[in-house]
């Protein structure tokens, strides 16, 4: 190395061996266990190592990745996870990652690549999911920005139409409210709460059997509200809930928010993608009739963490929520990025979901999609046939919750087993006041001899 920094021959050499402990844990994913507690020892050594004082040469330090980090990963790269939303990554957005950082730029504004790539990422996000021209996003860590994001907007947009300038005097003597059923990830509420409205600003809408809002009893809840001096501000619906994989009736609720001019935010992080399937074309297709959508290409697309995604319908009113550029130094001529959101220096997320989408194409995240699909239907059909077993019903997108007939106890112990076990992974939930097992398929490489193992498994508890 010299003043400079590395040489040439030094950053090949380095990159090579990274390149080595990438392809040997890619190989390796399905080979041992899920998942495996870090060691006792490691973590204490962890918590008390000291802060280095010297320079350690960069194979020392890839040394103690290799024998101290990669042994113990998440466990989502392994074909038999079934855990959460976390899928493993496409092998080309881990390069992008790499080559991201080589270029690392601050992706704010300016006259670079990077911001010509996530304004084509926004786009062609745009076109896929049928939103309008015009339509502005962002690249984001995940949908718990997005939701921030988007309701922010939504709030300018409520208060707009009461005359009320949010920006300067906050919500002094203003009473917003925001709608969503049980089912509505928590990151919705915690931007309720950074926004400034108060948990209490959440209405929760009645949900049917299948855990889905009932339109009837969100109409009657924005005139109650509205006729006692609220403002309705936004409704939160999910098209695919994290929980069952549940889609709220969309079309139907855009419908009560067109007629009542409250914002619609959809939550697609999770199952926005399958719009692009034939089974849940028609379900999903009125997702663009959302002033918002939160997705994330970090789950069913592939794309490494973070990688998450905001579009909005109405760009001017985005730029009006956040942007400090005063109005007579605006320009039209390529608005800076971070004029439509809460960052300043913003990474080049943009790289990994560009080159994801140039390299599996819609028609590959399409057949991707409708295979973990049809692994969750095999899976639903097994259960089915076992009399020891009970399902939750109806089932959607890829995700399966069953359980033991019996105790919550019993289930619970199986849970614990079965992760620790090592041979596949499963997460839990509460669903009608009972504890099920819950499995997620967002992982290409899972088989359906994966799928015949996990009932093997989870039988043998």
């Amino acid at each position: 190395m010299n003043g400079k920094g590395w040489s040439d021959a030094e950053v090949r050499r380095v990159g090579a061996k990274v390149v080595d402990l990438i392809a040997r844990y890619l190989e390796q994913l399905g080979d041992g266990p899920v998942w495996k507690p870090v060691p006792r020892e490691l973590v204490e050594d962890w918590q008390h190592a000291p802060l280095p004082t010297a320079c350690q040469s960069s194979d020392d330090i890839l040394d103690a990745f290799a024998r101290d980090i990669a042994p113990y990963p998440f466990g989502n790269g392994h074909p038999r996870f079934f855990g959460w939303v976390n899928s493993p990554p496409t092998e080309i957005g881990i390069f992008a990652d790499a080559l991201a950082a080589a270029m690392n730029p601050s992706v704010a504004g300016g006259d670079h690549a990077a911001v010509y790539v996530e304004r084509q990422v926004v786009r062609w996000f745009a076109e896929m999911l049928a939103f309008p021209a015009g339509t502005m996003g962002l690249l984001v860590s995940g949908s718990s920005v997005a939701a921030l994001t988007g309701l922010a907007v939504a709030r300018m947009h409520a208060c707009q139409r009461i005359g009320h300038d949010v920006r300067a005097d906050g919500l002094a003597n203003v009473s917003l409210r925001v709608y969503a059923t049980a089912e509505a990830h928590s990151c919705h509420t915690k931007a309720i709460e950074l926004l400034g409205l108060g948990r209490k600003a959440m209405r929760l809408v009645p949900s049917d059997k299948a855990l889905r809002a009932r339109p009837n009893d969100l109409d009657a809840m924005i005139r109650e509200d509205m006729a006692a001096g609220h403002h309705p501000m936004s409704v939160i619906a999910s098209a695919g809930t994290v929980n069952t994989g549940g889609i709220d009736p969309i079309d139907d609720i855009a419908d009560i928010c067109a007629r009542h001019g409250v914002w619609l935010h959809v939550d697609g992080a999770y199952g926005a993608p399958a719009v692009l399937t034939e089974t849940y074309a028609t379900a999903l297709r009125a997702i663009n009739r959302a002033d918002s959508l939160a997705v994330d290409p970090h789950k069913w697309l592939s794309v490494p963490v973070e990688s998450g995604l905001i579009l909005v319908r109405d760009a001017g009113l985005m730029r009006d929520t956040f942007s400090l550029v005063p109005p007579y130094l605006r320009t039209d001529d390529e608005p800076w990025l971070s004029e439509y959101g809460i960052q300043q220096t913003r990474g080049f997320r943009a790289l990994k979901t560009w080159m994801a989408l140039r390299y599996h194409g819609v028609e590959g995240y399409a057949q991707r999609i409708a295979h973990d699909c049809a692994l969750a239907a095999r899976l639903a059909e097994l259960v089915r046939s076992r009399p020891e077993l009970e399902l939750w019903e109806p089932t959607s997108l890829s995700i399966v919750c069953f359980r033991f007939k019996g105790s919550d106890e019993r289930n619970r112990a199986a849970l614990r087993t079965i992760q620790l076990g090592g041979q596949a992974f499963l997460s839990s939930t509460i669903l009608d006041g009972r504890f099920w097992l819950r499995a997620c398929f967002v992982n290409h490489l899972t088989t359906e001899d994966d799928v015949d193992r996990l009932v093997e498994i989870v039988r043998a508890e």
